[in-house]
């Protein structure tokens, strides 16, 4: 009999297209090539006014495939193409908290960055990575992303 191979390390990321999130993607391929890990992405998004009415009804298929599409653009801006570990693009329908808990489950790691697009600015925490780091079934890093020099040097 041929013995089953080990299931490959997993490292769970979030993006958003904030810049704490490609700095937590890049974080992650570097780690998952040093563990020899595979790394997934995971990114959310929502149908808006599919749970009430604020919105006009919309097609959910052409916002997922919106979502497909600037999931991948994301991940090709934070890391360039090709990649020598593998990433694989998950697309989530709903909440992103949930959807990073939920991934973590049998992860070695769940990577997200200290802030996303929304919310206040001056936030050193969001809500997503702070849900994260609370309920997540394994070890959590929170990124921040690197100072923009532009921003530092007009204040």
């Amino acid at each position: 009999m041929q013995a089953e191979a080990a299931p490959r390390k997993r490292v769970v990321v979030g993006i958003d297209g904030s810049p704490a999130s490609y700095a937590a993607l890049r974080w992650s391929v570097d780690y998952a090539r040093m563990a020899g890990a595979q790394v997934e992405a995971v990114a959310a998004y929502d149908v808006a006014g599919a749970t009430g009415w604020s919105a006009p009804a919309v097609d959910a298929t052409l916002d997922a495939e919106q979502a497909r599409r600037t999931l991948n653009r994301e991940i090709i801006t934070a890391l360039g193409m090709p990649q020598d570990v593998p990433v694989e693009e998950h697309l989530v329908r709903g909440n992103a908290a949930q959807a990073l808990i939920a991934a973590s489950e049998g992860a070695e790691l769940l990577v997200v960055g200290n802030r996303g697009r929304g919310g206040f600015a001056r936030l050193l925490l969001g809500s997503v990575s702070q849900q994260c780091a609370l309920h997540a079934s394994c070890p959590v890093v929170i990124l921040r992303a690197p100072e923009d020099t532009t921003e530092a040097a007009a204040t």
